[in-house]
């Protein structure tokens, strides 16, 4: 059975990153975190391998499915199929600034188009008992932030949209890069903290520049909920502090705790024929600024490519990161 999310801290959807592997070590890391899939297309939910596309491990739960699209039968079509996969929430992207996604009339370009994104909003609303969000830019091009934004959100709340996640920069479509747009257009937190003070009815997340928990704190005086992407991936064990510094419950979770209770989901993945470097790509990161984080890292990355490659990788890894005398900190 779903549960509502708690939107206090999420972890973003990212492209090739936030797969469920992926998903399934940062719920070791924190039981509380909100976690999204990466990206999938009506078309693909529609037309392709559901199973390979849509499936995840029960232990992820609370888990949102974030569909692309534009059209409103499309999109509510999927979201019944990720309601029927055991999904919490099913979120639409209105953010993603990639040419890919443009040409396909989803993604950022759809905040130039607010009637319709809340036409698919009410489509997939009225097609599941979910919760059905929106993560959305603050504009795009020229596009005034503040009508934008303010447009759209209060067009999609009278399709009985509650839930909002703001990426608080413009996406520029044309001559920035998707990394780019990430990190050139500025960010205007103020902007989604009116949002939150004009519409207090409404749940809203923020997105974009976050990088410790500390920044998350002090954001979540201004709105309700705060959304990590890289910072949660490079440096994953930000999240172990997660549910006692922001949801105020549990203990920390220490990295190597975080590895003996991801190492059954490992070892169920390899008897089904999961590469092991499929999985542990994903914890490269969980020793940084530690000592040993670089052999860790070094370990990992050549022996789990191997044929055969299991859980000895892991634990020689490990290991190293824990050799006595070794005092350098090697990030």
């Amino acid at each position: 059975m779903s549960v509502f999310p708690d939107q206090r801290l999420s972890v973003a959807p990212m492209m090739d990153w936030t797969d469920r592997h992926c998903r399934a070590f940062h719920r070791v890391l924190s039981a509380r975190t909100h976690l999204y899939s990466e990206m999938v297309t009506t078309g693909a939910v529609l037309h392709g391998d559901r199973q390979r596309l849509l499936g995840f491990d029960p232990s992820e739960h609370t888990v949102a499915l974030q569909l692309g699209g534009s059209d409103p039968g499309d999109l509510a079509r999927a979201a019944r199929i990720g309601a029927d996969f055991g999904y919490d929430e099913i979120n639409l992207n209105v953010g993603c600034p990639s040419d890919r996604v443009q040409s396909g009339r989803f993604g950022a370009c759809l905040m130039r188009e607010p009637d319709l994104v809340a036409e698919c909003m009410s489509a997939m609303g009225a097609a599941v008992s979910l919760p059905v969000t929106v993560k959305c830019r603050i504009g795009v091009d020229d596009q005034d932030p503040e009508d934008s934004l303010f447009t759209l959100v209060e067009l999609c709340a009278r399709a009985g949209v509650t839930t909002f996640i703001v990426h608080a920069r413009k996406a520029l479509l044309k001559g920035l890069s998707p990394k780019e747009n990430r990190d050139v257009p500025p960010l205007d937190y103020p902007l989604v903290y009116r949002l939150k003070a004009v519409h207090p009815e409404l749940t809203i997340a923020m997105n974009g520049g976050v990088g410790t928990l500390e920044a998350a704190v002090a954001h979540l005086d201004h709105v309700d909920g705060v959304m990590i992407g890289r910072a949660a991936y490079h440096t994953p064990g930000l999240l172990g502090e997660a549910d006692p510094v922001i949801f105020g419950q549990g203990c920390a979770r220490d990295p190597f705790e975080a590895i003996e209770a991801y190492k059954p989901y490992l070892s169920r993945q390899l008897s089904q024929g999961v590469h092991l470097a499929h999985m542990t790509r994903h914890m490269l990161g969980l020793f940084h600024g530690l000592p040993g984080a670089r052999t860790w890292r070094r370990i990992l990355t050549v022996e789990s490519i191997k044929p055969g490659a299991g859980l000895e990788v892991v634990d020689q890894a490990l290991a190293a990161v824990r050799r006595p005398g070794l005092t350098e900190v090697l990030v």
